[in-house]
């Protein structure tokens, strides 16, 4: 089933992607906290993710780049505020300029994941964008971060499936 909800919030600046799985909440964490299993999934499939540093505990840094279907390059970063495995993680996300580093020019949203059992073996996910600006949620909208995340969501379904 994948994404089942998404809410475009201009007053609270938020995107909030809502998804459910048929897998207990232990093995769908497992597609956060597994860089191999995230960098399948990270990413609309035209722009599939490398993660070179995956330290997921409040104050690691993970590091990613995205490859286009032209072999563009696209960095990006996270810095992890907080972790509860396997129910929470909260983290700063970018884009990363083409020296790794955070791109200046770009804005940097924080992102809360909470995952909730529905019963034994399904899992509501919920992903929770906050933007710093309404200039910032636009932008990064008009560049196709929802349909982008609907898309990358939606190759997690085959991921799980594999047990």
């Amino acid at each position: 089933m994948t994404v089942i909800d998404v809410q475009k919030d201009t007053t609270a600046l938020t995107l909030t992607f809502v998804a459910e799985f048929d897998a207990p909440v232990d093995r769908v964490w497992q597609l956060w906290a597994d860089p191999r299993k995230l960098e399948r999934w990270w990413g609309p499939p035209e722009w599939p993710a490398t993660f070179t540093r995956h330290e997921l505990h409040e104050g690691g840094t993970v590091n990613y780049h995205m490859t286009g279907p032209d072999g563009t390059i696209a960095g990006g970063w996270w810095t992890v505020t907080a972790v509860d495995a396997p129910r929470m993680l909260a983290f700063d996300d970018g884009f990363a300029a083409d020296d790794g580093q955070p791109h200046p020019d770009m804005p940097v949203t924080h992102a809360v994941v909470t995952l909730e059992p529905v019963d034994e073996r399904r899992t509501c996910q919920t992903l929770v964008s906050t933007f710093p600006s309404l200039e910032s949620l636009e932008e990064l909208a008009a560049m196709g971060m929802e349909e982008g995340m609907r898309q990358a969501m939606s190759q997690a379904d085959a991921i799980l499936a594999e047990g």
